[in-house]
């Protein structure tokens, strides 16, 4: 899974002309169930299975890396690996029928890089409860803790997964890419060191052509044309 979803990313992000990318299940009450435990058997070895993780690890990279903001979209269950793949979205639409889990330590593989991006997302306290019981969470609990940007009726999803593409699709592709860029960089950064950077950054944003065109057109009261 892990492996297909990198190459269709890697491969999509060629197109200079893509603004946003959508993640979502292909008409299955299941988003992801994460990874495949026959190749995390006792008998593929150790070589094999620092290949899945590595490649795992180089998709969760490539998501945070990618010029363009990424939506998971859920209609379902989203377990294990699958939960950390929307942990790692940029923002996530989902379904009032959908849920969350990381059920790893009852198979007896704790979920310990999923928990890499829960933890970044939700409360110690909640990451904690998902990974040490497994219990799946509600949409409505992933929204109230964070792990999930919106819940929407089932059959409003397609529409609110559409009107987040298009909000993305109007701005400009380069100064998405500058500020998504900054935002996963100082979140790693203390608050006084975050404030100073972000100035630099909006500094070089407004020296950027799109940069200038926003502000030009906001004074002339017009739409932006946007250099991309």
């Amino acid at each position: 899974m892990m492996r297909d979803i990198l190459e269709d990313l890697t491969r999509n992000l060629e197109d200079k002309s893509l603004r946003v990318i959508v993640l979502s299940a292909v008409e299955s009450p299941v988003f992801s169930a994460g990874h495949n435990l026959k190749e995390l058997a006792p008998d593929m070895g150790e070589e094999v299975h620092k290949e899945v993780f590595r490649v795992a690890n180089e998709l969760m990279m490539a998501m945070i890396d990618a010029p363009v903001p990424i939506v998971g979209k859920v209609d379902g269950l989203a377990a294990a690996a699958g939960c950390q793949l929307i942990a790692n979205c940029d923002m996530v639409v989902c379904s009032s029928r959908s849920s969350f889990s990381t059920p790893g330590a009852a198979f007896g593989v704790f979920c310990s890089s999923p928990g890499v991006a829960v933890a970044r997302k939700v409360s110690r306290m909640k990451a904690a409860q998902m990974l040490f019981t497994g219990l799946p969470v509600s949409a409505q609990e992933a929204l109230s803790c964070g792990l999930v940007s919106s819940v929407v009726p089932q059959e409003d999803l397609d529409a609110e997964i559409e009107r987040i593409c298009q909000a993305i699709s109007s701005k400009s592709r380069s100064v998405i890419a500058l500020g998504k860029k900054f935002f996963h960089q100082q979140m790693e950064m203390g608050t006084k060191e975050a404030f100073v950077a972000a100035g630099n950054v909006m500094v070089r944003n407004l020296a950027e052509p799109d940069g200038q065109e926003g502000v030009k057109s906001f004074v002339e009261k017009r739409k932006p044309i946007w250099k991309h």
